[in-house]
């Protein structure tokens, strides 16, 4: 699907980016366009892949100039640039508005404006009843996507957009400081033992966007199906897998913006959602200022549902200790831990 086409991945330095990278290059793709503001970054990831397929492009999506001028030619976009550290949005809301909401507007109009096929937009479980700053700029990245998804009758543009849980390993996550406390000799730090978070491998990850690129209409959000773990059960298997059981665990307390869980489908959206066996779809809600109708009279539907559930990492399969470690060793950094080998994130 990728034969002789251009892709551009915004944020593709990240460990979605890398990921993508690992998968494609050795496809039939044309050229893969790494957008970013980090030229470092950038300087490695040159160095790593050595391909001459791969194009770097320094630039933020805050700024539509440097967008333009990486989108002309393309084909594809994966729309991975965002602010994700929860600490940081909460400390600094604004920037995650200018680079989650209006970066997200920046890339769909220039990628309208350049006859880029198709978009597939990356968002997050927290943009489900969002408590926290991140996750009401990822939950108003999605309104912007499916809003501009409206206006693209006889465009040669589709827009999607999918939403994932925790991506293990990836960069910021909480699997490489657990590594790193336990090679320094300090207790792994976790927040609440019954916090439970979904479960995804970066393979995961570019799966779910590969599926919505393949089967996505304008303002349609995929979802993949995924187990969830405690935050105590992942601790305990990653310390049985380093060799450590007995190493000390200590509880400090939720932090500011997190929940005990997360949810990938609110109630309302399971009242439309399509089971595609591995995905649920979400169709865009299709009307408009005209909605009269809508409230004159509603849908026992969307009642019977909003009495439901979400869909929700305390409600979906939940792994003990043995499931959480053979997840785990999926990821090539914990298989070279657990057979004894000195391995980092870069290992990833």
């Amino acid at each position: 699907m990728f034969k002789n086409k251009k892709l551009l991945i915004t944020g593709g330095t990240g460990s979605f980016g890398n990921a993508v990278l690992n998968g494609l290059l050795s496809s039939d793709v044309t050229e893969i366009r790494v957008f970013s503001r980090d030229e470092k970054k950038q300087d490695d990831m040159r160095k790593r892949y050595n391909s001459s397929k791969l194009q770097f492009y320094i630039g933020d999506v805050r700024d539509p100039r440097s967008v333009a001028a990486a989108m002309r030619g393309v084909d594809y976009v994966f729309h991975a640039a965002a602010l994700k550290q929860v600490p940081s949005c909460e400390f600094h809301p604004m920037e995650a508005v200018r680079t989650n909401v209006l970066g997200t507007e920046n890339v769909l109009a220039e990628a309208v404006a350049a006859g880029v096929k198709r978009v597939v937009c990356l968002s997050t479980d927290k943009a489900v009843y969002p408590i926290n700053a991140m996750g009401i700029s990822k939950a108003m990245m999605e309104k912007v996507m499916v809003a501009a998804s409206r206006n693209l009758e006889g465009s040669a543009t589709t827009i999607c957009g999918t939403r994932y849980g925790n991506v293990m390993a990836s960069r910021g996550s909480v699997i490489p400081l657990f590594i790193e406390q336990v090679r320094a000799g300090k207790p792994i730090t976790i927040t609440d033992p019954f916090m439970t978070r979904f479960m995804m491998t970066l393979p995961d990850a570019v799966d779910l966007v590969l599926y919505a690129f393949q089967h996505g209409n304008n303002g349609d959000i995929f979802v993949q199906k995924a187990p969830a773990a405690t935050v105590e059960t992942l601790a305990k298997a990653m310390l049985e897998l380093m060799g450590q059981p007995k190493h000390p665990i200590h509880i400090i307390g939720t932090r500011h913006g997190e929940k005990l869980y997360e949810a990938l489908l609110a109630r309302e959206e399971m009242a439309c959602a399509q089971d595609m066996g591995d995905y649920y779809r979400v169709p865009p809600d299709g009307r408009d200022l005209n909605y009269a109708k809508f409230v004159e009279q509603g849908d026992q539907k969307l009642t019977q549902t909003a009495h439901g559930e979400d869909y929700n990492s305390h409600n979906t399969r939940r792994l003990d200790v043995e499931g959480m470690k053979q997840l785990l060793l999926k990821l090539p950094l914990m298989r070279r831990i657990a057979a004894g080998e000195y391995a980092t994130t870069e290992d990833y």
